[in-house]
């Protein structure tokens, strides 16, 4: 008996979803990540309103003063939906749990002079609290933001910022031997120490800002903008020329990932300045304001950190933020 096998070519109805293809202009393929972000923002049917909210539908515009006539604009260029996050961040874990495992077999943390090691306790170890309180922040814009590809964005930065948090604490752990003192150390510091309260001040000050876009502009544009080239790069740079290279090594992740949480956030600042003049003018307020609280809030821990080359370090930061919001259209 003899079988044919044929082979037939379906072509399909259409290429996307409906409201992709509305959103693109044109029925083509469309990347996953578009297609688990266009048009799934809820806008009507809801079950409920929010009682803690009078006047106001449990997803509303009006949660910012931030005005655009389509949210969905405000993409992310990492293209990052669940999935492909997910597997971009399982192998960054992956690489970072390999320098845990180096530097923790080789007790190369143990080994650094311990004044490098104090250096590490009084500057760094403070910044887990100041990473959950990001955590939280990115909660509420994530809870009370418009527009899937701003808040699902808002949530796995959410995430990241609590395995940033974790990997603080992990280096911690290593410094004490799994005591946890260093821990304890480093929130007193965080609760007590005068040079911490200004930027714990400034911190909780976020927690209370109820315009979710510009809480994104204080805590995703300036605060990360200024904490992260001067503690991982500034003071990571001034340890690693002194012997502390372990630190540098252990602190990868951070930097890799500050270089493209700029590319998401400036996207954002960009996309809705241009939508209007009055988009523009509340932005560009909103990052001046937060600019000037943050750098005097900093200021004395880049002292403390760095010295008498704290306060360029910090200048440096600063030069940076500007050229981006410069690059972003402000």
């Amino acid at each position: 008996m003899q079988v044919d096998i044929k082979s037939l070519s379906i072509k399909p109805l259409r290429n996307t979803f409906d409201q992709v293809a509305r959103f693109t202009g044109t029925d083509k393929t469309a990347s996953r990540y578009l297609e688990a972000t266009i048009g799934v923002q809820p806008e009507a049917n809801f079950h409920y309103k929010p009682l803690w909210a009078e006047g106001r539908e449990i997803y509303d515009k009006r949660n910012t003063a931030i005005v655009m006539g389509e949210w969905d604009k405000l993409l992310d260029p990492r293209q990052y939906y669940y999935g492909s996050w997910a597997i971009a961040r399982s192998r960054q874990q992956d690489a970072a749990e390999r320098s845990f495992a180096f530097v923790e077999k080789r007790e190369m943390l143990a080994s650094t002079a311990p004044e490098l090691r104090q250096k590490i306790i009084d500057i760094v170890l403070p910044l887990r609290h100041l990473e959950y309180a990001a955590n939280l922040n990115n909660c509420y814009m994530s809870a009370y933001g418009y527009g899937a590809s701003v808040t699902q964005a808002t949530m796995m930065c959410a995430m990241d910022r609590l395995g940033i948090a974790q990997y603080i604490t992990r280096i911690g752990l290593l410094l004490d031997g799994n005591s946890a003192e260093s821990l304890r150390s480093a929130k007193c510091t965080w609760q007590s120490d005068a040079i911490w309260q200004p930027l714990r001040k400034l911190a909780e000050t976020m927690l209370v800002t109820k315009d979710w876009f510009e809480l994104l502009i204080a805590q995703n544009v300036v605060i990360d903008g200024l904490v992260y080239p001067l503690v991982y790069r500034s003071v990571s740079d001034a340890l690693s020329a002194q012997g502390g290279s372990a630190f540098a090594m252990l602190t990868e992740f951070m930097s890799e990932w500050y270089d493209e949480h700029i590319r998401w956030s400036d996207n954002l600042v960009k996309v809705a300045a241009a939508e209007s003049t009055e988009n523009k003018t509340r932005i560009a307020g909103w990052v001046a304001t937060w600019h000037e609280q943050a750098l005097t809030a900093l200021a004395p821990v880049a002292i403390k950190a760095l010295g008498e080359t704290g306060p360029s370090a910090l200048e440096a930061a600063s030069a940076l933020l500007d050229a981006r919001m410069n690059k972003v259209g402000l």
